[in-house]
């Protein structure tokens, strides 16, 4: 490895730890800090953090990737996501950060959805903390084994002690720093990840002797690759659904949770424009960035005749090819930030449901702020350590399950989430078996049918979990006097910003 790299990623490295450390000063004395940072994120904080915590390594990787196999067909998910972040903000934020207030001072989803219908089975809190060990877990053990297979190809270390160096340094600032901690360093790593996206199809660009010099080249690799109706690697015309499955990508922000409850964590609902606005703007940029990183790098390497085995790899050719070691070393470290901020949003969350949702709920309901705290760490370390132990088998099949998380988050909670902050007349009822029939439907779209290839799971798992939730809902009597008042001081409340 250069040294010019090497120093790049000791750098960021330490001041990612440097962040822990501060975070773990300021904002860890009981376990509303631990786990929302004391609600007193700033706008551009709550934004860049939802942002970076989302894209993961999908944004330096996955799109450029995307773009350079099947042309400009590939934007239509790019767009469907910006389309949903945006609803977003607009819909589950505000709401959200003053319902979970007002229901108790809900810390976590799933005690929010228990407090939102006074749930005093504990079912709907115990089935949707479940859906979150599990799959953020998996998701978790997906993101280590990107860092590990990164430091393997990139630079040259055994794939084992990449997995560790990626997994020790989120959790050593997540577990000391909590949500504060994630949040800031989900804020450096967002703009580290604006910057070489930024930064990288100016330089491709120029490298290449401007936009007609790209125009063709892209032509003598393929004509269909600026083409949105067709997908070049096939040279078939997009379908109806297969458009309707890319765009239906952006329904799945509104059941996320390590996205959600970043809105849960704002200092204050009326500062929600001012983060949508920042947020926004961060996501189309950086996804305009990945999207000509990919058109771009295919044109370079067409005119270079370069070569490269995997096309997701396009970023760290073209950093390692057109940049100095340094700066080279930032790109990557950039690689690095998405990948470890999602990492981090992950734990945390998971954390947050075996501390409150389980261990608080059921072990000690009267456990001291300091013990909640206590245990919030320890479970960080639980959840990193069965990530790390998944992801020794870097064939494992965990790896096809997490690329349907997204659709079976999405599904299971996207409806509940919409529905419970804009029905008053939903219940209990409604609300279990629509989260249920969401995942389920989704399972057996994925394994049962075998038709995800034909339409993205998420469409059918939504469209059930909404039908589920009115039909049975309807079925139910009226919830109760105290719950209906809760959603009216949130109406209230909405209507003041």
């Amino acid at each position: 490895m250069e040294f010019g790299t090497s120093l790049a990623l000791a750098l960021y490295f330490a001041v990612m730890l440097a962040i822990g450390l501060y975070a773990f000063r300021k904002s860890t004395s009981d376990i509303q800090e631990y786990m929302l940072g004391g609600r007193t994120l700033s706008p551009k904080v709550t934004a860049l953090s939802a942002g970076a915590s989302d894209m993961s390594g999908w944004m330096l990787m996955g799109v450029p990737g995307a773009m350079y196999v099947s042309g400009l067909s590939s934007i239509w998910i790019a767009v469907g996501l910006t389309i949903g972040a945006y609803l977003n903000y607009v819909f589950v934020a505000p709401r959200l950060r003053v319902y979970t207030e007002l229901a108790k001072n809900s810390l976590t989803i799933p005690d929010f959805f228990e407090n939102r219908f006074e749930d005093n089975t504990r079912v709907l809190r115990i089935v949707s903390s479940i859906v979150i060990i599990v799959f953020f877990t998996l998701y978790t053990s997906s993101g280590v084994v990107a860092g590990g297979k990164l430091f393997e190809s990139s630079f040259g270390l055994d794939y084992i002690t990449g997995l560790y160096i990626t997994a020790g340094v989120v959790v050593l600032y997540t577990l000391f720093g909590g949500f504060l901690a994630v949040s800031l360093t989900d804020f450096v790593q967002g703009c580290i990840m604006f910057i070489s996206l930024v930064m990288v199809p100016i330089v491709v660009l120029y490298e290449v002797g401007g936009f007609a010099e790209v125009s063709q080249s892209l032509q003598q690799v393929n004509g269909n690759m600026m083409d949105l109706w067709t997908d070049a690697a096939t040279g078939k015309a997009l379908s109806i659904l297969g458009i309707i499955s890319l765009l239906s990508w952006g329904l799945g922000y509104f059941g996320q949770p390590h996205i959600i409850v970043r809105f849960m964590a704002i200092r204050h609902v009326s500062d929600m424009k001012v983060a949508r606005r920042i947020g926004m703007s961060w996501m189309i940029v950086a996804l305009f960035g990945a999207v000509a990183t990919g058109l771009l790098g295919l044109a370079y390497v067409t005119k270079t005749q370069g070569e490269i085995s995997d096309p997701e790899t396009i970023f760290i050719f073209l950093s390692q090819v057109l940049f100095n070691p340094f700066i080279g070393g930032f790109l990557l470290a950039a690689i690095l930030a998405a990948i470890m901020s999602t990492i981090s949003s992950q734990l945390l969350v998971t954390s947050s449901s075996l501390t409150g949702d389980f261990y608080q709920a059921f072990l000690r309901r009267g456990a001291s702020q300091k013990e909640l705290v206590f245990v919030g760490r320890i479970s960080v370390a639980l959840v990193a350590a069965v990530a790390i132990a998944l992801a020794y088998n870097r064939d494992s099949t965990v790896l096809d399950l997490v690329s349907h998380a997204w659709a079976g988050f999405g599904a299971a909670f996207g409806p509940l989430v919409l529905f419970s902050l804009f029905w008053k007349r939903m219940t209990l009822l409604g609300a279990i078996a629509g989260m249920i029939a969401g995942a389920t439907t989704v399972l057996l779209w994925i394994y049962g049918l075998e038709l995800n290839n034909h339409l993205y799971a998420i469409v059918p798992g939504f469209i059930v979990n909404c039908a589920v939730i009115v039909t049975v809902t309807l079925l139910n009597n009226e919830p109760r006097a105290s719950i209906v008042q809760t959603f009216q001081k949130v109406e209230s409340e909405i209507n003041k910003v």
